[in-house]
């Protein structure tokens, strides 16, 4: 499902680039002092908004968009800082969720399949995209 989502985002904005997309999308993209937080989302008066750490890596930065962007699209309604705080529902699905996301996004079949030709192993695919070391084992290939 996480899959044809994003399949369907890349097709429709022709980018998998998670700030290009959520400027299409018209999501405020904020780059803040965040501490040891990298990023979150939130939304306010319908406004919705991905809080990036300004001073994480780009590499980071760009990660956290397409994790957050996983947010806005998978679960616009949910306020997962809220949830941590005052329930003991689970986030772990929630983040797990958004985390494939943003791994899917970065990593499309596509970009696989054309640089199938270097040999590249999905964990080096990873480093190359921008996907965490670790994370890359959420790539669903077809």
């Amino acid at each position: 499902m996480i899959k044809t989502t994003v399949g369907r985002l890349i097709k429709k904005y022709r980018t998998n680039d998670p700030f290009e997309i959520a400027s299409q999308k018209n999501v405020l993209v904020l780059f803040e002092l965040l501490g040891d937080m990298l990023g979150y989302y939130n939304s306010s008066r319908r406004v919705q908004m991905i809080h990036i750490n300004s001073t994480a890596s780009q590499q980071d930065q760009r990660f956290t968009c397409a994790h957050e962007l996983g947010h806005v699209i998978l679960h616009p309604n949910v306020n997962t800082p809220f949830l941590r705080r005052h329930t003991f529902y689970s986030v772990d699905r929630i983040e797990r969720e958004a985390n494939q996301f943003a791994v899917e996004l970065l990593m499309p079949d596509e970009l696989l399949y054309e640089s199938k030709h270097e040999d590249f192993t999905v964990q080096e695919a990873g480093l190359i995209y921008g996907v965490p070391p670790g994370l890359e084992e959420l790539k669903k290939l077809n």
